[in-house]
């Protein structure tokens, strides 16, 4: 792959539980959703994802990463790394959101998809997401980040503005030269904070919910037993957890 100068990607984060991106056990990683990004982010670009409308975060930098390194679906399955980032939906919160989800055995197999966010409520695999977070065998690692979740700094109009940058559906690149004002505002507000996880998730008390791109909409569970399932519609845009 031929040496370019690094990029800087924004996107805007529709759902924020936790999932995509992950920011536990250690490391930031973007595994699933965002397949245009995971297609072409290298080592050393940066992600940032602000919020938008559908969490009442506009303009507020929910999570910036720089890349460190990437991986394909079976090498994040299979280090050792990344094995507290399976998920377990019995486990913590945290543990719920696992995004290392995909593996298969040899590359003429189907992907198998563990019982994940992206999965349907009974635990099987959901085509759809399957499809749409595989047309991408790449996923983004970083241990240069901070995620800032609901405590979300507002990023100042004039750094955005300086960009040319406004919130809207898919993702926006940048040379590092244009994103200067966003990551000279991110050194300041990220100080003593870099490999942290600042705030919760927006969406964290809703970890046992599932995520279908074939419908587009979130499944969230119950726990009650006397209510029944409620199914939330969502914004649309590029498919993301």
């Amino acid at each position: 792959m031929a040496s370019r100068p690094p990029r800087a990607y924004i996107y805007v984060v529709d759902r924020d539980f936790g999932f995509a991106p992950n920011p536990f056990h250690g490391f930031c990683t973007l595994a699933c959703c965002k397949y245009r990004i995971r297609s072409t982010a290298r080592p050393g670009d940066w992600v940032f994802g602000v919020g938008g409308g559908s969490l009442k975060a506009t303009g507020q930098c929910i999570f910036a990463m720089r890349v460190s390194e990437t991986l394909s679906f079976d090498e994040y399955w299979l280090d050792p790394r990344f094995r507290d980032k399976r998920p377990v939906r019995n486990g913590s919160r945290a543990m719920m959101l696992g995004d290392n989800i995909y593996h298969r055995d040899n590359p003429n197999e189907p992907w198998a998809q563990e019982n994940s966010h992206h999965s349907r409520p009974d635990g099987t695999p959901d085509q759809s997401n399957i499809d749409t977070d595989t047309r991408t065998n790449r996923v983004l690692i970083s241990d240069h980040f901070v995620y800032f979740g609901k405590e979300a700094p507002e990023v100042p109009d004039g750094v955005l503005d300086a960009m040319g940058y406004t919130n809207g559906r898919n993702h926006r690149v940048f040379s590092l030269d244009q994103a200067r004002a966003l990551l000279c505002w991110f050194d300041e507000v990220s100080k003593n904070q870099i490999g942290s996880v600042v705030g919760d998730p927006f969406q964290f008390r809703d970890s046992n919910a599932r995520y279908s791109a074939g419908s587009n909409k979130i499944i969230k569970e119950v726990v009650n037993p006397v209510e029944i399932e409620a199914i939330i519609g969502v914004m649309p845009g590029d498919p993301q957890g």
